[in-house]
């Protein structure tokens, strides 16, 4: 018979679980990841975020909190999710194959002072290793969000932040929580500085 109480609270049981062990097991991570970024944006950097479906989604999400603000007034930070431009995905995709459509806009758009934040549940996503193949290749930092395994991307990036669970739900809720947290703290760091403490007009 079906039970939706248990159903919901399982699900909200595991999700709290996996919190949990999230910031035991990875604040370390995340403190260095916000430190890549807040140097990044000192320097004249950007942030610049990709994923494939539920990731792409936290990707362009994570790129809206840079740009618009996340809890305080301050100037826009640049950031970008390399998933949101739909043109330059299918004519990638289409002409040089799929696995190329994140590579392909990072030889173009990426510089010195940027960090490419990567997002991908298994770690093994083919057009993400594509990607942090090149930022490898032109020595930008790289950020990776992945579940325990972290995939090949454990080898590819500068700092990992896997979430302590083989399970696609869970990870995806984490990342978003990570990337929230990164947004609060990286804001919290730059906002009394001039240059960043009132929005432009």
């Amino acid at each position: 018979m079906f039970d939706c109480a248990s159903i919901l609270r399982e699900n909200l049981g595991e999700s709290l679980k996996v919190h949990s062990r999230l910031l035991t097991e990875t604040l370390p991570q995340m403190i260095r990841a916000a430190e890549l970024l807040i140097t990044a944006y000192r320097h004249g950097g950007k942030a610049i975020f990709l994923g494939n479906g539920g990731s792409a989604a936290d990707a362009q999400h994570l790129a809206a909190e840079f740009l618009g603000r996340f809890l305080q007034e301050r100037r826009p930070l640049p950031a970008l999710a390399l998933n949101t431009n739909s043109s330059a995905v299918t004519a990638i995709g289409n002409d040089y194959g799929y696995d190329h459509v994140f590579a392909r806009q990072l030889e173009a758009l990426a510089a010195p002072n940027d960090v490419v934040v990567a997002i991908s549940t298994s770690g093994n996503s083919p057009n993400v290793i594509e990607a942090l193949l090149v930022a490898r290749k032109r020595r930008i930092p790289t950020i990776g969000f992945t579940g325990a395994s972290g995939g090949r991307m454990r080898t590819l990036v500068d700092v990992l932040i896997a979430v302590p669970s083989s399970d696609t739900p869970r990870i995806q809720e984490c990342h978003i929580l990570v990337g929230h947290s990164l947004c609060c703290a990286i804001e919290q760091a730059i906002v009394s500085e001039p240059s960043f403490s009132v929005a432009s007009s």
